[in-house]
């Protein structure tokens, strides 16, 4: 079926979408200060699995899991995988407002995988929305051309995964139900870390309990707003909209972590949103198809 296109709708989907992200990073953080990233994926995506239930039982139990993509799905996942260890990782290593920072190179991934594969366009003005978007992380972020930090090199290795994961999943969304995706998702995810996990378990304290909770809740829903998102409008008009985390995160960390929030950081903000209020009032409407 068809579903018409709709700026507004795919807004409102990202706005769930950026309030999760936000406070999975804050969560991320403080429960990677006793556990391992392996053990953080995997109690996250087991509880994570735990929440969708209700959900798949809901939209039509486990008929609507099945595909005739499942090596799409276990691509997409094991690429995405990958990058969310990356991203935890690298929360412990540098300010978090900086990790988001660096992975808002994603949409240059994200971008070229769609007009490469997907067949969507690239106007001139997605570009220029891109560009702001990206001149304004740097404006934040400020690299030291002199060293490369282990962090920032983990988090822009992340940040071309997220890239690669997004794409797939717009292609999935083509033929396969949100709830499908997610599913698939936390399977393949679980599968691809139970052995690291287990081998480096340490029981977790109840405050960390508290904060796995709170990520598998976030990384779980999370996607369930991207992807309806992605329903509405095209990947480069969606992508750019995620922007506007760079600025939220570096106002969460210097609120919570007394983490820089200075007139650069302000600027490339204001750069940030420029862009992506010139893209979305720029795209015009496409028609964007979802199958079951």
């Amino acid at each position: 079926m068809q579903r018409p296109a709709s700026k507004m709708m795919a807004a409102l989907w990202m706005a769930g979408w950026l309030s999760l992200m936000l406070v999975m990073a804050v969560a991320g953080r403080e429960a990677m200060r006793e556990l391992n990233v392996f053990e953080l994926m995997e109690l996250r995506t087991g509880l994570g699995f735990l929440m969708l239930m209700p959900l798949v039982w809901r939209s039509g139990g486990v008929s609507i899991l099945k595909t005739a993509r499942l090596p799409q799905h276990i691509a997409r996942n094991l690429v995405h995988y990958g990058a969310q260890l990356g991203w935890f990782f690298a929360l412990t290593l540098i300010p978090i407002g900086q990790v988001v920072a660096i992975e808002f190179t994603m949409p240059i991934w994200t971008a070229l995988l769609a007009a490469s594969f997907l067949g969507e366009r690239i106007t001139l003005f997605k570009l220029t929305a891109i560009a702001l978007g990206l001149v304004g992380v740097i404006v934040i972020v400020r690299p030291d051309t002199g060293s490369v930090n282990p962090g920032q090199l983990i988090a822009l290795v992340a940040a071309m995964g997220f890239g690669i994961s997004i794409a797939l999943v717009k292609s999935l969304t083509r033929t396969e139900p949100t709830v499908s995706i997610i599913f698939w998702m936390l399977v393949v995810q679980f599968s691809a870390g139970l052995l690291p996990s287990l081998y480096l378990w340490t029981w977790p304290s109840s405050t960390a309990w508290g904060w796995i909770v709170v990520i598998a809740f976030c990384g779980t829903f999370s996607h369930f707003c991207m992807a309806p998102a992605m329903l509405y409008a095209d990947a480069t008009i969606v992508v750019p909209m995620d922007f506007l985390r760079v600025p939220l995160t570096a106002t969460a960390g210097w609120l919570i972590y007394s983490e820089r929030l200075d007139l650069l950081t302000l600027l490339g903000a204001a750069l940030i949103l420029s862009g992506n209020l010139l893209n979305l009032r720029s795209a015009g409407p496409v028609p964007v198809r979802v199958g079951r």
